[in-house]
């Protein structure tokens, strides 16, 4: 190809690719989607371990693993960059992709809140596919309560996390940046998969989630308060933002509570905004608005820093 007219490999245009193919797409199908490889790989190390231990094991599921993901998705990017600089802006922007959401996130978060207006059961079904908890129970306000903290939680963890680690690399190298997007992702699927307190094998996934995601999730609560217009959520946020047992998650989901002025609950473990009432279909999908606004605005800001850097670093 003559050089003159050949694509650039700036990394911006592997941060367009991932967000144009997830408004065009929103996720790869299952059986094509390398996270879903990733948790198949993860499965056989979720069980009991009495040689070398569970902590052990443990602690080397959630070292060793996460960098084979990320190894092989830099030597991915790296090979394909060594035949053309736009083939190796696609894998990026492909990995990208597969470790972010938005649009689907969006998507099913309205559906859920839409459905407990005139399909309770539903909802509640539907919900599911957001939060891990058990909504047999729960009244319709508090499966809206939950389908807007996971959009809020899902907003830190599934997009802003993997994100900030492309952009914070991708000025000095386009491979080690979509390798550490893998990584953010792996590291946040196995402690879905593995950190519960009742699996000791999974201790050290998730203090190393927790350590990972301490930036995104209050990156995530400021995007938020900036997509409300509500610079006053932020503040009010530090109340209740360590009710949740995680020490991350509670930051974009009480800042939300604050920007739309309801409560959000998990029963029997955490209520946010306790003051108010549980958010109306209205208020959900205010809030739901609020976190797709707040994705855009990572999109955004992920350019305009790698743009600028990428101009500092040649």
């Amino acid at each position: 190809m003559n050089p003159a007219v050949e694509l650039p490999a700036n990394p911006v245009w592997a941060v367009a690719l991932a967000l144009a193919l997830d408004l065009a797409v929103g996720e790869p199908p299952t059986r094509f989607h390398p996270v879903a490889w990733f948790g198949r790989l993860v499965a056989p190390f979720d069980r009991e371990w009495r040689r070398p231990g569970p902590q052990f094991a443990g602690l080397a599921v959630a070292v060793v693993l996460p960098l084979l993901a990320a190894s092989a998705v830099a030597a991915a990017t790296a090979l394909a960059g060594r035949l053309a600089p736009w083939a190796g802006v696609l894998i990026a922007g492909l990995a990208l992709f597969s470790a972010t959401s938005l649009r689907m996130l969006y998507r099913k978060a309205r559906e859920v809140a839409l459905a407990t207006d005139s399909d309770l059961p539903t909802a509640r079904e539907r919900l599911r596919w957001l939060a891990g908890r058990d909504a047999a129970d729960l009244s319709a306000g508090e499966v809206r309560s939950a389908a807007v903290e996971s959009a809020a939680e899902n907003l830190a963890d599934g997009l802003v996390a993997p994100l900030l680690a492309f952009a914070a690399l991708a000025p000095v190298s386009l491979a080690l940046a979509a390798g550490a997007a893998a990584w953010v992702k792996a590291v946040n699927t196995l402690d879905s998969m593995l950190g519960y307190p009742h699996k000791p094998h999974g201790t050290a996934s998730a203090r190393l989630d927790d350590a990972v995601m301490w930036l995104p999730a209050r990156a995530s609560a400021a995007l938020v308060a900036l997509a409300a217009l509500a610079p006053g959520s932020l503040v009010a946020a530090r109340r209740w933002a360590d009710a949740p047992p995680s020490p991350n998650s509670g930051w974009p989901m009480a800042t939300l509570a604050a920007a739309v002025d309801a409560r959000l609950e998990k029963p029997g473990v955490y209520a946010l905004n306790p003051r108010a009432g549980f958010p109306t279909v209205e208020t959900s999908l205010a809030g739901i608005r609020i976190v797709g606004v707040a994705g855009a605005l990572a999109y955004v800001g992920s350019v305009l820093f790698v743009f600028g850097a990428s101009e500092v670093i040649p």
